[in-house]
């Protein structure tokens, strides 16, 4: 830009930024200024831009000068993005040097964050710097003409990294040189493969061959919990889910997450339409499906060719390259030993990755994205905080762990990390941190955590404090001041915040979920609550719904007759047991989730009675009402309101016996499960508009915070916003932040660093 303005003067990279400085006429300055932001490349997020005028130097020429390291680091490093058009068109060339090149990249897409191991963002402080460049790439690096130039992942076939087949132990690798090949030869076959992406390890298999979903699914020990999908084009998959403007939009986009979109019913494959197997999304009403977005995956769909060749297949899955539970495998040693029980063979290469990143995950609520999992794509992108906090980590929950470090108006997300129960995940949880330090520039001076005392995440902060102050945040306070956050609410503001998800500790040691918070970033009161009930057994009424369907029947003091679906599917013998447990109250913490009554009600209607993954009955449950359609209100679906709508008094409580006796009454009447289930959604809408409009009679407030995890409902989150829009609540949902507890870190934040500076 400066070269065509005829400007003189140089640019370079500092620790606070870019700095330039040009020197000429004083129009062609002006204009100089006004082109910096829209004429910024694809990649770039300029946050702002300050002007001083300074004397003339009479410079000649425009240069650029080598980075000069500066403290605090702010320069922003891009995440990692989708190839673009160009490189795609290069790829499937034949007259081009990067021909099939599995690593064609450009200043405009390709991976940043994850091959970053330090700043300034120069080759040298990247994984690509045992690739030294060739002489042609070289020139390309050095003119700024070019569209690699400073490129820093810049690489040809004659330069850089490479791409092998590794067949495991019993299988053969297919004749032949070409790593892709052989890759989709094996994947016709019905084989499972390790592919190395951007951010970790994937597992692929053909996801119209039965037989290879079932093996993959078994192989991980995956449960009924639904895989990714990878589809060459758009078009393989418009007739397998209702796909919106904005769901297309993201599909092709530069991030390229995998985007969950409601699944459409009754189709069957023919000679041009693919159906995924059973096997892959099982009681799921989304499918979660991308496009590819590095070269390998163009080359082995055969995406990047005028015609796809022979045998490329057309959809894939593509999960996560772990054992569940565990952290996505990066390292090319590990992977070939903590896979070696999952994949037939390895499709990898030797480029390294600094850290991991997952795919994000995004569904569209009325219209709007809904970031499920903040990962690939988005990290490390900051997230602009209305109040100013101290220099902190916040390391978030056990569960979709997230941790964020931020400064002054500034936080940093971390990718998913993980849960952390796992030894492997802590451990990928230090790594990152570390790397995001460095990469951020910010040295906490406090550390903030979840209020639960055995979370593990908590423990890691105190181990690793060093001296330092450690806050605990209370659970839902967090959720409730991240959507708070995301949208601006300056300090002092007050919501209703209405926080849903399955667990969180309580000020009261009672397990949180089914939560109605008057709060700012100071504090909260308890407006309302679900009514409490006894959790039998702690995690094992998680993982048997049919214990918490007899808990909450219990409480409601009906009967729990041999003909409904929990009954019959608690064993005798533990029945009796916990007929007694119940009595006694033996083992049984009062809860107040919100996410244990779905897991409830799922199992009253038959729908589920063993949970194999997160929010399994919830989902399914979900599902159900999806595909009952239009269903109409029913008065007998209610919460029993007890207590006085007043702050300064004990909060209300919100007892769903009456909802209870009602799916009884169904369920013995044969009412469809779909209609039992949307009723349900409706009663909880209805519940949601009742409370908060007491609050907001009570407070005078009138904005409302929806989050948590049970909020990733969009049917539930849609008829919550509409309701309350239509009594004049302003409603805040999360867009860019998830609102489970992958974006719990942020709301730790803005509650424990800002007390600790003691601003507001």
């Amino acid at each position: 830009m400066a070269t065509d303005l005829r400007l003189t003067g140089y640019v370079t990279n500092t620790g606070a930024g870019v700095v330039v400085e040009v020197e000429g006429p004083p129009a062609a300055v002006d204009l100089f200024c006004s082109r910096l932001l829209p004429d910024a490349p694809p990649l770039a997020v300029v946050e702002s831009v300050e002007t001083t005028g300074i004397a003339a130097v009479a410079d000649s020429g425009f240069r650029i000068v080598p980075s000069r390291a500066g403290d605090p680091v702010r320069t922003l490093v891009a995440p990692d993005t989708a190839t673009c058009d160009d490189c795609l068109a290069e790829l499937g060339d034949p007259a081009d040097r990067r021909h099939r090149h599995p690593f064609v990249t450009c200043t405009h897409c390709g991976p940043r964050f994850t091959i970053v191991t330090g700043l300034p963002y120069d080759r040298e402080h990247t994984t690509m710097a045992r690739f030294p460049l060739c002489p042609d790439c070289a020139r390309e690096y050095h003119d700024p003409a070019d569209r690699r130039f400073h490129a820093q992942p810049v690489a040809c076939p004659s330069c850089g990294p490479r791409l092998r087949l590794v067949a495991g132990p019993g299988v053969t690798a297919p004749p032949g040189d070409d790593p892709v090949a052989g890759a989709r030869s094996l994947l016709a076959a019905g084989a499972v493969l390790a592919v190395k992406g951007i951010g970790g390890y994937h597992l692929a298999c053909d996801a119209t061959r039965p037989e290879a979903v079932t093996a993959l699914r078994r192989r991980k020990a995956r449960g009924d919990k639904p895989f990714a999908l990878m589809a060459a084009h758009v078009r393989d998959i418009e007739h397998l889910v209702h796909m919106s403007a904005a769901e297309r939009e993201l599909l092709t986009g530069r991030v390229r997450p995998v985007v969950l979109m409601r699944r459409r019913t009754g189709v069957r494959a023919t000679s041009r339409m693919l159906v995924p197997a059973d096997a892959v999304a099982p009681g799921s009403p989304d499918l979660g499906i991308m496009l590819p977005y590095t070269p390998v995956h163009h080359l082995l769909l055969g995406t990047a060719d005028a015609v796809a060749p022979a045998g490329a297949p057309r959809l894939l899955v593509m999960t996560s390259g772990n054992v569940s539970g565990e952290p996505i495998v990066t390292d090319d040693e590990d992977a070939l030993e903590r896979l070696a029980g999952l994949a037939d063979a390895w499709l990898t290469h030797d480029r390294p990755i600094h850290v991991p990143c997952d795919d994000s995950v995004v569904r569209v609520c009325d219209g709007e994205p809904l970031v499920l999992r903040r990962s690939r794509g988005y990290a490390p992108l900051p997230v602009t905080l209305p109040v100013p906090v101290v220099p902190a980590l916040a390391v978030g929950g056990d569960l979709k762990n997230a941790f964020c470090l931020a400064q002054s108006d500034k936080a940093w997300l971390s990718a998913h990390v993980g849960d952390m129960d796992d030894l492997a995940t802590q451990r990928a949880f230090g790594r990152a941190e570390r790397q995001l330090e460095s990469v951020t520039g910010v040295r906490p001076t406090v550390l903030v955590t979840d209020g639960h005392p055995g979370y593990r995440s908590g423990a890691w902060a105190r181990r690793h404090a060093e001296g330092r102050p450690v806050v605990r945040v209370q659970h839902h306070h967090a959720h409730i001041a991240a959507v708070m956050a995301e949208h601006g609410v300056p300090a002092g503001d007050r919501v209703i915040g209405v926080a849903y998800d399955g667990t969180g500790y309580g000020d009261d040691g009672a397990v949180w979920g089914g939560e109605f918070l008057v709060a700012d970033y100071d504090g909260f009161q308890r407006f309302a609550h679900l009514a409490y009930v006894p959790l039998p057994g702690g995690d094992a009424a998680v993982r048997r719904p049919y214990r918490m369907a007899l808990a909450h029947l219990h409480a409601a003091g009906i009967a729990a007759g041999p003909g409904l679906p929990c009954t019959a599917a608690c064993p005798p013998a533990e029945l009796t047991v916990l007929g007694a447990q119940l009595a006694q109250g033996l083992n049984c913490v009062p809860t107040s989730s919100m996410g244990r009554l779905f897991d409830a009600v799922a199992s009253l209607a038959g729908v589920c009675q063993h949970t194999g993954y997160e929010a399994q009955p919830a989902i399914e449950l979900e599902a159900a009402a999806v595909a009952a359609g239009d269903v109409a209100d029913d008065p007998r679906y209610v919460f029993r309101l007890e207590g006085r709508p007043d702050p300064g008094t004990a909060p209300l409580t919100a007892a769903p016996g009456p909802l209870l006796a009602a799916v009884v009454e169904d369920v013995g009447q044969g009412v469809p499960v779909g209609v039992i289930a949307a009723r349900f959604h409706l009663a909880v809408a209805r519940l949601v508009r009742t409370v908060c409009a007491a609050a907001g009679e009570a407070t005078g407030l009138r904005t409302v915070a929806l989050t948590g995890g049970v909020f990733s409902n969009t049917l539930l989150s849609s008829a919550c916003a509409r309701d309350l829009r239509a009594d004049g609540f302003t409603v805040l949902r999360h867009r860019e932040v998830p609102p489970n507890d992958g974006g719990l870190a942020l709301g730790q934040m803005v509650v424990g660093a800002r007390a600790r500076a003691g601003t507001g």
